[in-house]
């Protein structure tokens, strides 16, 4: 038998030596004419063996079927124009004739017939066929396939799973069971994903029409309004596929896609790319990482859904068809539109390659040596004395990554900038003003305004936020309130020149600090308004480590270093409040941001903080007397909210007239020093309600006093009251002393029966004669049924009641699970409410940026407030009935003693 190379002609030979892959296309030609001279010639023909060749260098997975079914095989590929007929006998049968074809198609593919439009458009052709061959099989009378996802879009991958969703006419469980047999035909072809349908997994097969149109009223989330783009009828009754898809047209496209609504697909794709970078690799990815196919098909779904509402030529399935409509019609700028175009046909011209060669859903770039040099062989790339082949293709990937995901960052932004400047823009006012009302900008005039004041002159600056300013806009579109955020970063910008150039050269150094600072200013704007202030913050806030709070010990050396040499007491109190709210941003920022969401740790920040500020105002007094201050409440407990007043009690230990006269000065000038003289001076609010004998007592007493009248006079609410005491300031010694004076009247004999109904009366006059006019008594976060009210007085009576000494509500609740006073479920129950009302008080006092204990009735300020928690407004009032529902179960049987 003569060798294997002799059966070939030489031109074959040589092909194969130049493919990508020479030895292993060589071992395949050799397979195939082993023994059969017939087929040695055939493949020397000048049609076949050429494409032969590039198939077998580019797809081990399709080598293997043309060895599998040689004859069968290279008849498609000696006529790669025409369909072979469908061969529908049997599931297997259908299975195989797939594969053939699929084999037409990737020849086309590797020699160049089709371009990538028409590669994906022939793959979804060929699943469609499938479909439509197993529905016949499966007799699916009354039964519609709807193709979504790349199918539907027309631009398959060659190993795609087929997204699909399935429409019934007449009795539901004959078609539930037609479309289970359609799957299990096409599932021998393909992988058919049918969770695309409504409730996922867990909704239903097969829907009615009416039951889609219920479930997109009133169930629909904005992802499936995008999903919804590429839903097409594929397979099944032609006329109920095509009502079907009328109706979801109109559901499509009957509202605007509002900000919400965007706000919400970004978050869930920014969720999907930091769980790519959370995996490694991510810039090695082609699909889901940044500026890869996933931001190009994002960037156009998104205008679509935003644009689309009015303008019926933005509605393709079709990528590309989409995107040059887009640039068409002005929404898309044509530069960028070409260069998305380009990247998104070789990104997924790459990913193909990776597909062929083992039929598998890759879209990541390989590591190893080998298979980077052969997916660059397949795309045409060779050594070359600049770069390898691999080299070559990874700086291509690279690059395309890096245009798309500059482009895709700014897209959104720079045409209004563009129809701003008045030279021309792409898009219309309407248009414009459409696309700013989806991303949140409601008042398109003074979205011009203050864009055209950022932009304005030819300095250095101006033409620096003209680059930026598409970015900063993006940034601050994902913010709960652009509008305040663009306003409050106008102002930080066109202010002083020494503010605006250290911002400015921030911004230049580090994107992500303007990324943070847009967030910030989006939020809150008391946060905007300090950080402008201080504009040498805004350079740490990417970095959690610079915003992280000091100990107490090391903030009350820096008060001291900040008050300084200043004897002016005015001078001082101001220092002391830029010193502050230096301090304070950086709590704030930590949490708006993110990087701190442990409602305790939050807690403790702003005590050690506020603990600092009065020991420091109180250091500037120069005590002439031992004096020490009390912490009560929620300072005593270590848990200030950002809307806390601080409860304070005074002590002394002098022993004459004038040292009580100066004892008295101490506590009035500190009141003064905090509460300032006026509201823009206001430290914290201070209150010494809580002192003996309420207001009618004496500002500050000795120790022997206040061992007098808790022997005489003291209270059972008082008792609750030193559950929380703490000495934070001045002479500790002097303080703790005083708590061991009074601990016995606390704790001894727990509380009788006469006790406890006092503080129930107590609580029930507190929540009805405390509750602001204006809030709303549903929803309150303080006062309400099961809020944190409910939450601190059940502790605290468990606590008298059991003698379980804690000074605040989070150590409280731990010693009294611990020690059995409170059953587990219990304790998580108290947990969650306290949690959840806590981090919504905290978050709606920087959203506000005033005090307020209730969920706002304004439905924008609830809105505004839902958004930073990273939820919606219905979702967060939901969350509230259902912690605080739970807790006032526990409450309930706990504190008030009902079954």
């Amino acid at each position: 038998m003569p060798p294997t190379d002799a059966l070939l002609p030489p031109e074959l030979v040589d092909a194969a030596e130049r493919s990508a892959a020479p030895s292993a296309v060589r071992a395949a030609l050799a397979r195939l004419v082993e023994g059969d001279a017939a087929r040695a010639e055939r493949l020397g023909d000048g049609s076949v063996g050429p494409t032969a060749v590039a198939v077998l260098a580019a797809s081990r997975w399709l080598a293997r079927l043309i060895e599998r079914e040689p004859d069968a095989a290279l008849d498609r590929l000696a006529d790669l124009d025409v369909l072979e007929a469908c061969d529908d006998d049997t599931p297997e049968a259908l299975a195989a004739w797939k594969e053939r074809e699929l084999l037409r198609l990737a020849a086309r593919d590797l020699t160049g017939l089709d371009d990538l439009a028409a590669t994906g458009a022939g793959l979804a052709s060929l699943a469609g066929d499938v479909l439509r061959a197993a529905c016949r099989m499966a007799d699916a009378d009354g039964l519609a396939v709807i193709g979504m996802g790349k199918l539907g879009g027309h631009e398959l991958n060659y190993s795609s799973d087929i997204d699909v969703v399935f429409v019934g006419a007449g009795p539901l469980d004959r078609a539930t069971k037609a479309a289970r047999r359609v799957m299990a035909i096409a599932g021998l072809a393909y992988r058919v994903d049918p969770d695309l349908r409504p409730e996922g997994r867990d909704g239903a097969l097969v829907r009615t029409l009416e039951s889609y149109e219920a479930y997109w009223a009133r169930w629909a989330e904005p992802w499936e309004r995008q999903a919804m783009l590429k839903a097409v009828p594929v397979a099944g009754f032609d006329e109920l596929g095509g009502d079907f898809h009328a109706r979801a047209q109109a559901w499509l496209w009957g509202d605007p896609f509002d900000a919400d609504a965007i706000r919400e697909v970004r978050a869930m794709k920014a969720r999907t790319e930091a769980s790519v970078a959370r995996r490694g690799g991510g810039d090695r990815e082609l699909k889901r990482g940044p500026g890869g196919i996933r931001d190009i098909e994002f960037t156009v779904q998104l205008l679509q859904l935003v644009h689309g509402h009015a303008d019926q030529s933005l509605r393709s399935p079709t990528t590309l068809d989409a995107l040059d409509e887009l640039a068409r019609a002005g929404y898309v700028d044509g530069a960028d539109a070409t260069v998305l175009a380009d990247a998104y046909r070789y990104l997924r011209r790459v990913e193909h390659r990776l597909q062929l060669v083992e039929g598998q859903q890759v879209h990541t770039m390989p590591t190893d040596a080998a298979s980077l040099d052969h997916l660059a062989r397949t795309l045409g790339r060779r050594d070359s004395g600049e770069a390898s082949a691999a080299e070559t293709v990874e700086r291509e990937v690279r690059r395309s990554q890096l245009a798309v995901r500059s482009i895709h960052e700014r897209i959104y932004f720079r045409p209004l900038l563009e129809a701003f400047s008045g030279v021309g823009g792409p898009l219309t006012p309407d248009a414009a003003a459409a696309r700013l009302e989806a991303f949140g900008f409601t008042d398109a005039r003074r979205t011009e305004a203050a864009v055209r004041e950022l932009t304005r002159g030819l300095n250095r600056t101006s033409r620096l936020m003209q680059q930026m300013l598409p970015l900063l806009l993006d940034w601050l579109s994902t913010s709960p309130d652009p509008e305040l955020g663009l306003v409050v970063l106008r102002n930080l910008l066109t202010g002083s020149a020494k503010r605006t150039s250290v911002l400015v050269e921030t911004f230049r150094e580090a994107p992500d600090a303007a990324r943070c600072l847009c967030h910030l200013v989006g939020t809150s704007r008391m946060v905007g308004d300090v950080l402008g202030h201080h504009p040498d913050l805004v350079a740490r806030l990417p970095h959690p480590d610079r915003l992280r709070t000091e100990t107490r010990d090391a903030l009350v050396a820096s008060a001291a270093t900040a008050l300084g040499w200043r004897t002016d007491p005015d001078d001082r109190q101001d220092a002391l409040r830029r010193w502050k709210d230096r301090n304070l941003v950086g709590i704030a920022a930590r949490d708006l941001l993110g990087y701190e969401t442990d409602v305790d740790v939050i807690g403790r920040d702003l005590t050690a903080l506020a603990e600092a500020t009065i020991d420091a105002a109180l250091g500037a007094l120069e005590p002439a007397v031992p004096f020490a201050v009390l912490a009560l409440g929620r300072l005593g407990g270590a848990e200030l909210s950002y809307a806390s007043d601080l409860d304070l009690v005074f002590v002394h230990d002098a022993d004459d007239a004038t040292g009580v006269e100066e004892a008295q000065r101490l506590a009035t000038r500190l009141v003064r020093a905090l509460g300032g003289a006026t509201p823009a001076r206001r430290l914290y609010d201070v209150d010494t309600d809580l002192r003996p004998e309420g207001r009618q007592g004496a500002m500050v007493r000795s120790v022997a006093a206040f061992a007098r009248y808790w022997e005489g006079h003291a209270q059972t609410w008082e008792r609750q009251a030193m559950l929380r005491a703490r000495p934070v300031a001045g002479d500790l010694g002097l303080g703790q002393a005083v708590l061991t004076t009074v601990a016995p009247h606390v704790w001894a004999g727990g509380l009788s029966a006469e006790d406890e109904l006092a503080i129930r009366r107590l609580k029930a006059r507190m929540e009805h004669e405390r509750l602001p006019a204006g809030e709303d008594p549903d929803f309150h976060l303080k006062l309400g049924r099961g809020s944190l009210s409910d939450v601190e007085w059940t502790v605290q009576l468990l606590q008298l009641r059991h003698g379980v000494a804690a000074t605040g509500t989070w150590p409280a609740l731990a010693s009294l699970e611990a020690g059995g006073a409170l059953e587990p479920d219990d304790a998580d129950a108290l947990r969650a409410a306290y949690r959840f009302c806590e981090r919504t008080r905290n978050r709606l006092y920087l959203v506000r940026s005033a005090p307020g204990d209730a969920l706002p009735t304004q439905p924008e300020q609830l809105r505004w407030l839902a958004r930073s928690l990273g939820t919606t407004s219905v979702e967060l009032r939901e969350e509230y009935r259902r912690v605080t529902r739970r807790a006032r179960w526990v409450v309930e049987r706990i504190f008030y003693g009902e079954a």
